[in-house]
């Protein structure tokens, strides 16, 4: 009798060992299921939430403004929350410059930014010196060729090559940039002896300077004033920009020598970068491409119509049928230029 039980509780052992231990198994196996679907489906909710703040310089109703608004709205969904993007937009947080100088700097209170390309060449990125030149992209078409290209990647990526703090996202643009002026013009005659505002940028000071015009730096925020006061007499800015920031109250000449694609993209500063889980790195990477192409279906047809209701408000548009002129006076500018990265121009006009 004495047997039997003892086989009976060793049986029971045994029985309870193995339902356990299955338990166990099968729990674990639960669990590495959970953390596979996590990092397969980029499921990053239960992350550690993280407020990065983005800087614009435009008003949320022009072409880079809904784009920010877009990114938000993109990284907010896919990371379900864990990250939000606070948008600080028409210049609260300064001009471009004053954005990237405390970036740059080591600054914290700025995390991400809607840049120019040009904007980095004055901090040493001589391949995006490359998007800013006159007259580079013949066309939209042109410029997303480029932008959906391999060669892309290799221009985001030059921030980090050359040991700046930050890193490209996506790339998108803003339209071609156009001069506008307090006074009458009706070509680039007329432009001869004008102080038109530039940036502290090489390449758009010998655009200007090319053109026969004094190049005169002003900070975008004083831009307005500026015009109304007579300490410059021009500038030059993409469509959609010049009627948000009201320039053509102050400056109602428009003359559309496209002498430039608007071309943008948006950083993170290193520090941001390195808040965020490698799950929460992929959801930016992932909204920045949703972005890049968003920003490519509404460019044309913002601008388009916002150059229809400048016209119906009385603002002078000058056309410019032959730029034939205008790109042999900048000639000068784009050869400099060239000689720095000239197999990487070549790579870019083939894509035409």
């Amino acid at each position: 009798m004495k047997k039997f039980l003892v086989a009976i509780l060793v049986i029971a052992m045994v029985f309870c060992l193995a339902s356990c231990g299955g338990k166990k198994d099968a729990a674990s196996g639960s669990a590495a299921t959970a953390n596979t679907a996590k990092a397969g489906t980029g499921d990053v909710s239960t992350d550690p939430h993280v407020t990065l703040v983005y800087a614009e310089v435009n008003p949320l109703d022009t072409i880079v403004g809904k784009t920010a608004t877009y990114f938000k709205e993109q990284v907010e969904k896919l990371s379900g929350g864990s990250i939000t993007i606070d948008v600080q937009a028409s210049g609260v947080l300064g001009s471009e410059n004053d954005v990237l100088d405390s970036i740059l700097g080591g600054g914290t209170t700025i995390d991400m930014s809607r840049i120019s390309a040009f904007a980095l060449t004055s901090y040493g990125a001589e391949k995006s010196m490359l998007l800013s030149l006159p007259f580079m992209f013949e066309s939209r078409e042109h410029f997303w060729n480029f932008a959906n290209s391999d060669l892309a990647a290799e221009f985001l990526n030059e921030p980090q090559e050359i040991g700046l703090p930050i890193r490209g996202i996506c790339y998108g643009e803003e339209g071609f940039r156009h001069f506008f002026t307090v006074k009458p013009v009706s070509g680039i005659a007329d432009l001869k002896g004008m102080k038109l505002r530039v940036s502290n940028d090489p390449v758009m000071n010998g655009l200007v300077n090319g053109l026969g015009a004094s190049p005169t730096v002003v900070s975008f925020g004083e831009l307005y004033s500026a015009l109304q006061t007579g300490v410059v007499d021009g500038a030059e800015q993409p469509i959609a920009n010049y009627k948000s920031n009201a320039f053509p109250e102050v400056a109602p000449y428009l003359i559309l020598d496209g002498h430039t694609l608007g071309a943008i993209q948006i950083v993170i500063s290193d520090n941001a970068w390195a808040k965020l889980t490698e799950d929460q790195q992929n959801v930016l990477m992932e909204a920045g491409k949703l972005t890049q192409a968003y920003n490519a279906e509404i460019s044309e047809s913002s601008e388009a119509e916002v150059l229809e209701q400048l016209k119906a408000e009385g603002c002078h548009v000058i056309e410019v049928e032959d730029k034939t002129p205008w790109v042999e006076a900048v000639q000068s500018v784009n050869d400099k230029y060239i000689q720095t990265n000239p197999d990487l121009y070549a790579e870019i006009q083939a894509l035409k």
